[in-house]
């Protein structure tokens, strides 16, 4: 079930007073439309009619696809201690309550980025796994090392059997694309699964640039 709340909040630019409402689940099989709104860019997000000004509200939400079975939690954070922190915990409480188990062959992801959920979604909603998919972004960041830390890859969409990423370079201001066969991909995936890789979760897990590299270097879940 979609749960939501309605609050009043104060712009923080101009502070005129805005009623919003704040989801805090979806659950796609009931709400196909708010999953578009979501898309969209138009899922908790403040907007002032007054001043125009525009910002993520920091509520966490949870995300269900059953048909994909694909669960994210949602915790908007950009501190990287507090994030972890936020991870453990859903890791604990989610094996106390014994919520874990009635989730066995579900893709369990931790997101603190708004951007990244907005990609995992497309990702999974092209019948693909993120774990390949990251480890295909490194690999493409790869390619010029020296700017690799600058840099970050989304994946963009599936059209004529590829698949297009988008590189997002911060010191050029500049958007560059990608593009890698999916067939890359699905033999990518295929060497994963054979090495032990899974393509479901025994836990709540981060998928990431640093879980690929994890990969690359021999580690599987």
């Amino acid at each position: 079930m979609s749960l939501n709340t309605k609050q009043s909040i104060r712009c923080p630019k101009c502070g005129q007073m805005n009623d919003i409402t704040v989801w805090n689940s979806i659950t796609v099989k009931d709400s196909a439309d708010l999953k578009s709104d979501l898309l969209a860019g138009r899922v908790n997000m403040f907007h002032c009619p007054s001043c125009s000004h525009t910002a993520l509200m920091p509520t966490p939400m949870l995300y269900h696809d059953e048909e994909k079975r694909l669960m994210i939690s949602f915790s908007p954070c950009n501190d990287e201690v507090l994030k972890q922190q936020l991870f453990d915990n859903i890791r604990t409480t989610s094996r106390e309550s014994g919520e874990l188990e009635k989730l066995e062959g579900y893709n369990l992801r931790f997101i603190a980025d708004y951007n990244e959920l907005l990609e995992k979604i497309l990702i999974f909603d092209n019948d693909m796994n993120d774990k390949a998919v990251e480890v295909i972004k490194l690999m493409i960041l790869m390619q010029e090392p020296e700017k690799a830390d600058w840099r970050t890859c989304r994946f963009g969409k599936v059209e004529n059997g590829n698949i297009e990423f988008m590189v997002f370079d911060e010191k050029e201001n500049q958007i560059y694309t990608s593009s890698v066969p999916m067939e890359t991909y699905n033999t990518l995936w295929t060497q994963l699964r054979e090495s032990g890789v899974k393509p479901y979760s025994f836990d709540w897990e981060m998928v990431n640039s640093a879980y690929a590299t994890k990969l690359l270097n021999g580690f599987n879940n």
